[in-house]
């Protein structure tokens, strides 16, 4: 017998439904424009919003560290790994949440997933959001708390399900605050209401808010003016507008105390090279000052969705950074990912399980650094390949 037939018969019927995803070699750096597979082009998949990774005092920052401290922490932060570097890095998390402490992990997805089976216990009930992130839906399988998944966004849902948990020790309700394939926000405001009136605790997975959203660019929380209720945990990454890597928890001391003792993603991963550290340090410095470039990255987002409405694309609308073009099946939306990467345009093509069936899409996020004229290149090259992909798939 073949142990390995099972694999391939996988891979197999990946590819027939066209859910087989590969690597693109990128050359370049992830910017408006990069080099990816040897081509230049117009790139629409990245999360680098504000154009960090490539700020002078970004780079300054990290060379400056790598000469002081090395490559590498090595270890993790409970024993060799907790460079200085992070206390510095941790207090401006916090200033810039507004919360008493914060800590970071060496990944947004190993945050989540330390947190959520940290604090929800055996006893208690976590209510999901059915968008959320794959991190906070592995953080709660991990949980030892019963689960409930609410309808999106769904506020009578919610509370419907509040009303049923009074049986439970404790009660935590858990979203993201920009949805990362929708690009909608979440109704924080109401969310928090409904966790006060019914004795709940609110986490919020402010990933594609933080550095982009609210006037500080603290993210989602400080958009709805909620900063004030220190009550709610903010969880986040390193990885998107702030240009780096890792990840962090902003809540109160004691909070963070505890997930310092007994959060195991935390305990048992190597802490994060030193450059790194010392770039999130001063790229959470310039989002906290120039609002100019958030503007231009909202900006630069409301000019290409007029545009799309204007050519009558199919997307979903919001107020983020975050455009999702639906396509349709997955099979159409990769056909039309390739075609539109030979006009120039890099968009990636998000599909099942990511997605639900049949609403496929290209995932278009634009950043700060696009100019009006990759704007005007990018709706060319999106009709051109709406008209080849509609030839084919006519019926």
């Amino acid at each position: 017998m073949d142990h390995h037939s099972w694999i391939k018969d996988e891979i197999g019927r990946l590819r027939q439904n066209n859910l087989w995803r590969s690597l693109r070699s990128v050359e370049s750096l992830p910017l408006g424009r990069a080099k990816i597979d040897g081509r230049e082009i117009i790139l629409l998949g990245s999360n680098n919003y504000l154009g960090l990774s490539a700020h002078p005092q970004v780079i300054e920052a990290a060379k400056n560290a790598l000469v002081g401290f090395g490559t590498g922490s090595s270890g993790s932060r409970l024993t060799t790994g907790n460079l200085n570097l992070y206390a510095e890095l941790e207090e401006k998390i916090a200033k810039l949440k507004q919360t008493e402490a914060a800590i970071v992990f060496s990944s947004g997805y190993l945050a989540n997933i330390g947190v959520i089976s940290v604090l929800a216990v055996e006893g208690d009930l976590i209510l999901s959001d059915q968008l959320n992130h794959a991190s906070i839906i592995d953080g709660c399988r991990l949980s030892k708390a019963e689960k409930l998944i609410y309808l999106h966004s769904d506020l009578t849902h919610l509370e419907h399900l509040l009303k049923d948990a009074g049986r439970y020790q404790r009660r935590w309700i858990i979203t993201d605050g920009v949805f990362s394939m929708d690009g909608d926000i979440a109704p924080l405001p109401a969310i928090y209401d409904l966790a006060c009136r019914y004795g709940a605790r609110l986490i919020v997975d402010d990933a594609h808010g933080f550095g982009v959203l609210g006037r500080k660019g603290s993210g989602t929380v400080e958009y709805f003016g909620l900063s004030k209720n220190r009550d709610i945990i903010q969880i986040g990454t390193l990885s998107k507008a702030v240009g780096g890597l890792g990840g962090y928890v902003a809540a109160s001391k004691n909070l963070i105390d505890l997930l310092i003792n007994q959060a195991r993603s935390f305990i048992f991963s190597t802490g994060l090279p030193p450059a790194t550290l010392a770039a999130a340090a001063a790229a959470v410095d310039i989002i906290h000052s120039c609002v100019e470039t958030r503007q231009k990255l909202l900006g630069n987002a409301r000019k290409l969705k007029n545009e799309l409405h204007q050519h009558k694309f199919d997307f979903l609308v919001n107020e983020t950074q975050i455009i999702p073009l639906i396509i349709g099946s997955a099979k159409r939306t990769l056909h039309f990912s390739e075609v539109l990467f030979e006009h120039g345009v890099y968009a990636p093509a998000i599909r099942p399980p990511t997605v639900p069936e049949g609403t496929s899409r290209l995932r278009i996020s634009v950043i700060a650094t696009h100019t009006d004229d990759d704007i005007r290149k990018v709706i060319q090259a999106l009709i051109e390949s709406r008209t080849s992909v509609d030839k084919i798939y006519q019926l």
